[in-house]
């Protein structure tokens, strides 16, 4: 049922000691009576996860990694943060609740906003097929892409050498979700109809749909679609920009962090090829930097375009997506952002 609702908080839980209450047995005795309720939650997320995935859902999978600051604001360590029975409760709750709310909204006939997510387009997926061709790997279709293809294709490549790099141009791979009042189905989650209503206080496209709600509940007059429309590009490109700040913020601590760290050695897996250089993820922290062709002594590298590689021109020592690298830090510019790597 969709109606207004009074929330009563009898217990403040937090991800952590909800993971360690369900898969470590670790209770607090004031969360104890609550359990019962949490076991049932997540049956109910793991139910509507196997519904989601049967349906052809894309689930990626990558480490996230949370900067941790000095009162100062000086990064102190990066400590990486995975989803946990805990976050997929929520995540599954959250993505229901968006669900039921987009298809009773459109139901009703009257303009609404969407969360629609489109068919990448033919362009990147044959990019994909060409970045991907020395996995042998089974490339969603070029002309009538399906999410399940995507979902065949992450799973294969899970827990292989392949793993990084498939999730990493899969993704690249996709169109970047927006708001629409024109429902075009959700790519990502295989859903016909999504929108984003469980944050009306962070979120402005959440609060449109709340109000949304509410107006077609008391019976109130259809909203004007172009006016909702505007709104829709406005908010889309917020979201856009907010994502843009968020990075760079996230790559200057990151740089910051990597500044105290020069001459140090790290793993890293090269996740980019260019004609200018590698760009290498370190294992560790998930910190990104570049190796200059320069850097690569020894010999001239070309870059071979259609493989993705840079190729030495007398040892035909070979470069690509993918590789594992042990990198020494070279140098941290924390006005352009960047770090640079050396072969170690």
């Amino acid at each position: 049922d969709i109606g207004p609702a009074v929330i009563r908080v009898k217990r403040r839980c937090n991800y952590k000691e909800i993971k360690k209450a369900l898969v470590d047995g670790i209770v607090p005795a004031d969360l104890a009576p609550f359990m019962p309720m949490i076991g049932i939650l997540r049956e109910i997320s793991q139910i509507l996860r196997q519904m989601r995935l049967r349906r052809g859902a894309v689930d990626f999978d990558f480490p996230e990694y949370k900067i941790i600051l000095d009162p100062e604001g000086r990064p102190l360590r990066l400590e990486e943060r995975r989803r946990t029975v805990a976050e997929q409760i929520i995540e599954e709750s959250m993505l229901i609740a968006n669900e039921t709310v987009s298809a009773y909204l459109e139901s009703s006939g009257n303009p609404s906003v969407f969360r629609i997510h489109e068919i990448p387009d033919s362009d990147r997926i044959e990019l994909m097929k060409t970045v991907l061709s020395v996995f042998n790997l089974p490339i969603p279709s070029a002309t009538d892409a399906k999410p399940a293809e995507f979902q065949r294709l992450l799973a294969l490549a899970k827990g292989t050498e392949a793993e990084q790099v498939v999730q990493t141009v899969a993704l690249r791979a996709m169109q970047q979700a927006r708001y629409a009042t024109v429902n075009a189905g959700h790519f990502g989650l295989a859903s016909t109809s999504y929108t984003h209503f469980t944050s009306p206080i962070r979120r402005y496209p959440d609060m449109m749909v709340h109000r949304l709600l509410t107006r077609y509940a008391e019976g109130g007059r259809s909203v004007s679609a172009s006016k909702y429309e505007e709104l829709c590009e406005h908010s889309s490109a917020m979201e856009q920009l907010a994502e843009t700040a968020e990075r760079a913020s996230t790559k200057y601590k990151q740089v910051e962090f990597m500044a105290d760290r020069l001459g140090q050695e790290f793993e890293g897996i090269i996740d980019g090829v260019t004609e200018f250089g590698l760009y290498v993820e370190l294992e560790e922290n998930g910190c990104e930097g570049m190796i200059p062709i320069r850097n690569l002594s020894g010999d001239y590298y070309d870059f071979d375009e259609r493989n993705f590689c840079l190729i030495g021109r007398r040892h035909r020592k070979r470069y690509a997506l993918g590789d594992k690298l042990r990198i020494r830090v070279d140098k941290a510019n924390l006005e352009r952002r960047t770090l640079d790597f050396m072969l170690a």
